[in-house]
């Protein structure tokens, strides 16, 4: 059983600036979704368990705060859970992004448009390092694992799971107070946090 996580509510998300692998941090409400996270995770009294996560500032504290409602386990921080580098998109706003690129996003679908940036990774480049960080995490012996990453992640991990295309990925829901349980088969359920 994998747990999906979402880092907590940050700065940048306040102020609809995209993050990418640039970092901000975490607001009081974030701070208290990844605690709730950490507790709702507690009340399923899992076995042995393992988290992995992020190395990226928002994550990773948010999987401190998650690993202190359940005693304070060990954390492996996978850079391969990074979110999507988007380049010079990384930090910016959409209006920075569209006065810099003029046109360059009105062709690509809104849920879409992180892969398309000039200088950033694509589609193809990010699922392939999520894939791989994937199968290492489900050849750990530990029945349990819970990953704390990011928006992106998230919906290509679940596409990836449950045997999606790119373009269902796109809409997959992304929330900051909630997480997934990925299950037998293709299986994926939310779990208010």
């Amino acid at each position: 059983m994998i747990y999906l996580c979402r880092h907590g509510q940050t700065e940048f998300n306040a102020m609809g600036r995209r993050q990418g692998q640039v970092d901000s941090n975490l607001t009081a409400l974030g701070q208290a979704q990844a605690t709730a996270m950490g507790r709702r995770l507690a009340r399923l009294h899992l076995p042995d368990f393992r988290i992995f996560a992020s190395p990226l500032g928002r994550a990773h504290h948010s999987a401190r705060l998650i690993a202190a409602e359940l005693g304070n386990p060990a954390i492996t921080l996978d850079p391969r859970l990074k979110e999507i580098g988007m380049g010079s998109w990384d930090g910016r706003t959409d209006l920075e992004i569209d006065t810099a690129h003029p046109g360059l996003r009105a062709s690509v679908p809104p849920e879409a448009w992180w892969f398309h940036s000039p200088d950033g990774e694509t589609f193809e480049t990010f699922a392939t390092r999520l894939a791989a960080a994937l199968a290492a995490i489900q050849s750990d012996s530990t029945p349990v694992k819970i990953i704390v990453a990011h928006a992106v992640v998230s919906r290509v991990i679940r596409a990836h799971w449950a045997g999606l295309t790119e373009a269902e990925s796109y809409t997959l829901p992304v929330p900051q107070d909630a997480f997934y349980a990925l299950g037998d088969g293709q299986s994926i359920t939310e779990i208010a946090a």
